[in-house]
């Protein structure tokens, strides 16, 4: 007998939508604001910042050929191939393998994917940067993610540049990492006041 049960799952439409919905907003609130951003040299008028709290919050413009709080500069092809790596896993798995039977863990997911390809958007090079100061000796296309969120307390501490596509997919990792303590904790229990015999 064969365990054919994951494959013919018969999802609702709502559930596609927890995962798309976050996947597609998530996606389009990246790119516009990256796209934004990075037309607007008229903000800065000499500056490296453009404060929206005064050394708190605000926006600065940098190009990021590595992942994640600038780990693993200039392997931007890895993370590339890492990204199209998961855009490819997560709907087989969510939607191929029945895991889209759980709806916070499809919601999660959805966020990612929003994350995934917002960044791999920019590693392939597709965003169209014209600003001098960005291009340098540049020709071409330019293979790296585009950051513009600045956090920062009075010089004293300062969080590695971000955007939106980050956000996703920190949110989406943590939200996992939420569920699967959660999820967790009532099979535990339930072995626990199992009978013995």
């Amino acid at each position: 007998m064969t365990n054919s049960t994951a494959q013919s799952v018969d999802y609702p439409s709502s559930r596609y939508a927890l995962f798309f919905v976050p996947a597609v907003l998530g996606l389009a609130a990246d790119l516009w604001t990256k796209s934004w951003t990075f037309a607007q040299p008229e903000l800065f008028q000499g500056a490296q910042h453009w404060w929206l709290w005064e050394e708190h919050a605000g926006i600065q413009l940098s190009l990021n050929e590595g992942a994640l709080f600038g780990m693993g500069q200039g392997k931007v092809w890895f993370f590339t191939a890492c990204s199209v790596l998961a855009g490819i896993a997560i709907p087989v798995w969510l939607f191929r393998f029945g895991a889209a039977t759980d709806a916070k863990l499809t919601f999660a997911l959805g966020a990612i994917m929003g994350g995934v390809f917002g960044n791999l958007y920019d590693r392939l090079g597709l965003h169209d940067l014209q600003w001098e100061r960005f291009r340098h000796d540049r020709e071409g296309a330019v293979y790296a993610v585009r950051d513009w969120i600045l956090l920062q307390w009075n010089d004293q501490w300062v969080w590695p540049n971000f955007n939106i596509a980050d956000v996703l997919l920190v949110c989406g990792a943590a939200s996992l990492f939420l569920i699967s303590v959660f999820s967790a904790a009532p099979e535990t229990e339930a072995a626990s006041e199992k009978p013995e015999t």
